[in-house]
């Protein structure tokens, strides 16, 4: 099981973080005590890396770490692999404990360790070798500055948490590129009121998606429901879709629906897509009021008794048996024979 840093999910690797420094680009990765991102090129600052290269090549870079404390800190500096957070797609990165099989593998900082002065900034190198049976497509991933020092946090119940933050690393492995996506497992759950026309009927449609592929993709999911006869019920894009999803990655995502039936029944249909790539999925949804449903079930239950009863009745005899009388000749009475006389 994974076990995100505290802290990092919301903050490292953000795209919307404005550094206080001119110096640092925009949209480098801080969590207010410290900054990771990529060395400014000599064309302009590089928000993220992003990188190329053929199977078996090698690529040297930079990595910039500044502190925004007014005391020195010591960061243990990785490479991690980037997945997809089960709950709502988040872009996050595995924990320095956890197997590295991409950029998290294949990256090494020329240090392991930094101390970057109060106030100040420590440029890294590090190199990034593609092994030569690298599957060609994105590897994403981050170089990432961890804390290492347990911060017990507020409370008796507090859980202690590290602290790290990361730029991203895209990397694209040179070959065919393959983008495909999948809808699963999709599911329709009504929310009924007691009472119909007392209360408003809602339904939670759940969803799995599924990047297939070998590259990240940018998903748009539209959502639409039919019921009897083809009436359309509901037709909307979502909005509630990760960003980026990885190659490989599964989201479990829901969507609420408002104001669906309470009588009615039809199908949901979810079709994901992305450049050169479409598929939809579907599930039937019966809905039924609680008090309909309730007397539905009385009138059977009802009516399977009185069934039983009525076939119990036909096979039941109506009067006395009497018993049935032998064929053949009747026995004769016999005769009593004359008493001798004196």
């Amino acid at each position: 099981m994974r076990t995100p840093y505290a802290l990092v999910l919301g903050l490292f690797l953000a795209a919307s973080a404005v550094l206080a420094v001119p110096a640092a680009p925009a949209r480098a990765a801080d969590n207010g005590s410290w900054s990771v991102y990529p060395a400014s090129s000599q064309i302009a600052a590089r928000p993220y890396f992003y990188l190329s290269a053929d199977p078996g090549t090698t690529l040297k870079d930079k990595v910039v770490v500044a502190n925004r404390t007014a005391k020195p800190l010591t960061l243990r500096l990785y490479a991690a692999d980037a997945y997809n957070t089960a709950r709502d797609g988040g872009f996050a990165v595995q924990t320095v404990t956890e197997t590295q099989r991409g950029v998290g593998a294949w990256a090494k900082p020329a240090r392991p360790r930094v101390t970057v002065p109060a106030h100040g900034k420590v440029t890294v190198p590090f190199t990034l070798r593609v092994p030569e049976g690298a599957e060609p497509g994105d590897h994403p991933g981050a170089l990432v500055a961890l804390d290492e020092r347990v911060d017990k946090g507020r409370g008796s119940l507090a859980l202690g948490v590290r602290r790290a933050v990361g730029a991203r690393v895209y990397l694209r492995v040179s070959g065919p590129a393959l983008p495909a996506i999948a809808v699963e497992n999709v599911h329709v759950v009504h929310h009924q009121p007691l009472v119909p026309g007392l209360g408003d009927s809602t339904a939670t449609v759940s969803y799995t998606l599924h990047n297939t592929g070998n590259v990240t993709l940018n998903p748009k999911v539209e959502l639409r429901a039919e019921g009897l006869f083809g009436r359309t019920l509901l037709s909307r894009a979502l909005t509630r879709v990760p960003a980026e999803l990885l190659p490989g990655q599964r989201v479990e995502l829901t969507e609420p629906w408002r104001g669906a039936p309470q009588l009615d029944w039809g199908e949901v249909t979810l079709t994901a897509s992305a450049p050169h790539t479409r598929e939809s999925a579907s599930a039937s949804f019966f809905a039924l009021p609680w008090v309909v449903a309730v007397v539905l079930l009385v009138v059977v239950a009802v009516g399977t008794v009185l069934v039983v009863r009525g076939r119990r009745d036909r096979v039941r005899p109506s009067g006395p048996v009497r018993p049935s009388r032998r064929a053949g000749p009747t026995p004769s009475r016999p005769r009593s024979s004359p008493s001798a006389r004196p």
